[in-house]
């Protein structure tokens, strides 16, 4: 039964994230004067990148979840710790960087007059940072509320 609070440790961490991301892309777009539609609305949850990282959160949330339950000196907290790092590790370099290279041949395209692709954004070291201190509070309260 223990399991399923990673899993919901996980789901709340990333839900956390893309709501925090989607209400602060409402209010910039609201300050811009920009129309906020329901599209505009889920496009932001939806997207990639941006601040807090909800990979780090979800995945921070879950391996804090994991030593808690099995024991931080146990394998299965130490895996999860290898996987969180090529999580974190994926959306600071290789996300971050293929996000940049897409923004780049996005102008190229334009001024081509060809269709701009779609760009998956990765994060900044603070948005990791910041995502990683919310799984830390996703943890303390998912632990308080279980009473682990």
């Amino acid at each position: 039964m223990e399991g399923y609070f990673v899993l919901v440790a996980f789901a709340i961490g990333f839900l956390a994230a893309q709501i925090w991301k989607t209400l602060m892309g409402v209010i910039l777009d609201k300050k811009s004067g920009k129309t906020i539609s329901l599209g505009e609305v889920v496009k932001h949850f939806a997207s990639s990148g941006g601040m807090p990282s909800g990979h780090t959160a979800s995945f921070t949330g879950a391996s804090l979840c994991v030593g808690t339950i099995y024991g931080f000196g146990s394998g299965i907290f130490a895996l999860a710790v290898c996987v969180w790092a090529i999580v974190v590790y994926d959306a600071t370099h290789a996300r971050y960087a293929v996000g940049e290279q897409g923004k780049a041949l996005n102008k190229l395209l334009k001024k081509a007059g060809d269709a701009e692709l779609p760009v998956v954004n990765g994060h900044t070291v603070p948005q990791v940072i910041v995502g990683a201190l919310l799984g830390v509070v996703v943890w303390m309260i998912v632990m308080l509320i279980t009473k682990f």
